[in-house]
């Protein structure tokens, strides 16, 4: 029973913590910590120990495996030279100045001392990333602090194997590259190997829960077999859940993605926060053990903090000197730098997590002075998070670090979004019978187009309504008076309940697709909008094109004319006739294209100019 209060209790607690920082705008897992610090010293609370077992396999393997199903395999694959620099060369250089920093201040052999900057070298697979998208950085930054953070734990694990053998005196420079090589590539094999099973099995499986359930075997299949071979279980965990996420859209239903999207964002949400939370909790026991240490309280202060600065800044100093080491490479042809603002962020994205709590609690027994090494490992983590992760929204303001625009954003996912519905409309035609109904075919065109509709609507900046909003607030209206009526049917008791589960679950999901529109209704920002780098097009009408210097007007004259709403405004580029967009109801742009053949215009919004090639449907 005891046990069961607890789990209640470190829920209740997450749940209450994150959802008053939440409303005040504070990072969740810092203010977790602090609330467990706290916590640990109430008495009427019991001492909750984290071992390395609950974390190394309870925790770790789900977390590792719900970020990486998310993350993109070709962002990884397109930065992977950053990746592994920090991911094995970062955790390295960390381990080294960390491991004689605290051979020098402490009675440790050699061994212990680099064993315990192993311990302290991996920055947190969720810490980082978490602080990072909640202050929005630069997607790359992004990407990069996701992938060391995917995999630096493998590298430091390692380390600290290779180091606690060293201690027995069972440890040669060739069995050190032999191990490292077996717990890469093996887990690699390992990890590839599951996912390609999960693959097979889930081109067979026919409903949900079963999906589901594979789902949550996934990264367990992969750590515990990689762990029992001696390879590593965090790099097999990793590669099989980047296989599955990029594979997900050929080999799962849509209603499988989405119950898997829902389910591991509420695991990853619990045990996340849990994971801060229970952190917080180690302190007053760790506190407690040391106080047996026959170290001086002097010593101890000293070597506690000089761990907690070398860790934070040989991040900074690894990645300055080695600046040349972070070109794009692939990505860019000029082989630019990355920007040293960012390159700072990074140096700076450095806070530890519960890996390095558990990690500690793998040093032997016999460790000298192993209750200090545990309390070095506890005020790096919290050091870190505390310091590096409440100034990192400062730095990033400071330097003027952004994440991406939300227009950019916008334009790109229209424009994606444009490529997707032609190619639907095109395979309209192929597959549709003899008998098919005309009015079915235009039903289902129409329909399409109205999802491109939605997003370039949203680019401009109308007066009023448009007509993707007033579509959606009165379908929302009637999908609420359908619920009321469904509710009604319900408990009168005369219509089956599975008919009614049926049905209201169909309007559940047409209403989870609408309300995916209504949350960010105005993304327009300060900047001028163009085409984004990523989504150039390049044709011969776009590169011809140039922008007419005489617009005919700034209204729309052929709305004027008919009596017609006019949404958004667009430019020829070859007369400056000035015309609706496609979710005006007159269309007068495209019109104009079809009766000229004038290929290109450009949006005739205020602070955009975004151009689009009707040949070819390609922005630029």
């Amino acid at each position: 029973m005891e046990i069961a209060i607890i789990i209640l209790a470190l829920g209740a607690t997450v749940l209450a913590v994150t959802s008053l920082c939440r409303r005040l705008g504070f990072p969740a897992p810092l203010v977790l910590v602090v609330v467990g610090t706290i916590a640990s010293f109430v008495p009427a609370i019991p001492t909750i120990e984290l071992t390395p077992e609950l974390v190394l396999l309870g925790f770790l393997p789900p977390l590792l495996y719900a970020a990486a199903i998310r993350t993109s395999l070709v962002d990884i694959r397109a930065n992977i030279r950053p990746i592994g620099l920090l991911a094995v060369g970062l955790v390295l250089f960390t381990m080294l100045t960390v491991g004689l920093l605290t051979w020098w201040l402490l009675p440790i052999p050699l061994a212990a001392a680099l064993a315990f900057g192993a311990v302290v070298s991996p920055p947190d697979a969720v810490a980082a990333t978490a602080v990072a998208r909640r202050i929005g950085l630069p997607r790359r930054i992004v990407t990069i602090l996701e992938g060391e953070s995917l995999l630096n734990d493998a590298t430091a694990l390692v380390a600290l194997r290779t180091a606690v053998l060293a201690l027995a005196g069972t440890v040669s420079v060739a069995s050190v590259g032999l191990d490292f090589l077996v717990a890469a590539g093996g887990g690699a094999v390992i990890g590839f190997a599951v996912a390609a099973v999960i693959v097979l099995l889930r081109k067979r499986l026919r409903d949900t829960v079963s999906d589901t359930l594979l789902s949550f075997m996934a990264p367990f299949l992969a750590y515990v077999p990689a762990e029992e071979l001696h390879a590593s279980g965090v790099i097999a965990v990793v590669v099989a859940g980047l296989v599955l996420g990029h594979k997900a859209p050929i080999v799962q239903d849509a209603q499988s993605r989405m119950s898997e999207r829902v389910n591991w964002n509420t695991i990853q949400f619990l045990l996340e926060n849990a994971v801060f939370l229970l952190l917080g909790l180690q302190l007053r026991w760790i506190l407690e053990d040391v106080g047996n240490d026959d170290l001086g309280v002097g010593t101890v202060a000293v070597f506690c903090l000089g761990a907690l600065l070398v860790a934070m800044l040989s991040r900074p100093v690894m990645l300055f000197a080695g600046r040349f080491l972070l070109r794009r490479g692939d990505e860019t042809s000029t082989g630019e730098k990355v920007p040293w603002q960012n390159l700072a962020i990074v140096s700076w994205a450095g806070m530890r997590g519960v890996v390095t709590i558990a990690a500690a609690f793998l040093l032997p027994e016999d460790t000298p002075h192993r209750q200090t090494l545990l309390l070095g490992a506890f005020v790096v983590t919290a050091g870190t998070l505390l310091i590096q992760g409440l100034s990192l929204p400062w730095l990033a303001r400071a330097l003027q670090v952004r994440g991406p625009d939300a227009r950019e954003d916008m334009l790109q996912e229209a424009s994606v979004t444009q490529a997707a519905v032609t190619a639907g409309v095109t395979a309209l035609g192929e597959i549709r019978r003899p008998g098919d109904s005309d009015e079915v075919i235009a039903d289902l065109a129409t329909q399409s187009q109205l999802r491109t509709n939605r997003l370039w609507e949203r680019l401009g900046r109308p007066d009023g309504e448009t007509p993707s909003s007033q579509h959606r607030r009165l379908r929302l209206g009637m999908l609420t008076a359908e619920r009321t009526e469904m509710l009604r049917l319900r408990d009168a008791g005369t219509i089956d309940h599975e008919i009614l589960a049926r049905v209201m679950d169909a309007m559940d999901v047409e209403e989870a697709f609408l309300t995916v529109f209504s949350e960010d209704e105005d993304p327009a920002g300060a900047a001028a909008l163009a085409t984004p780098a990523a989504q150039v097009g390049d044709c011969e009408h776009l590169r011809a094109g140039v922008d007419c210097s005489v617009p005919s007007g700034p209204v729309c004259e052929a709305c004027v004319r008919e009596g017609t709403e006019t949404v958004h405004l667009r430019m020829c580029l070859t007369c400056g006739e000035v015309g609706c967009c496609d979710s005006s109801v007159g269309r007068h742009a495209e019109r104009h294209f079809t009766e000229t053949g004038h290929p290109v215009m450009r949006s005739f919004e205020p602070g955009e100019s975004w151009r689009w090639c009707y040949v070819d449907e390609l922005l630029g």
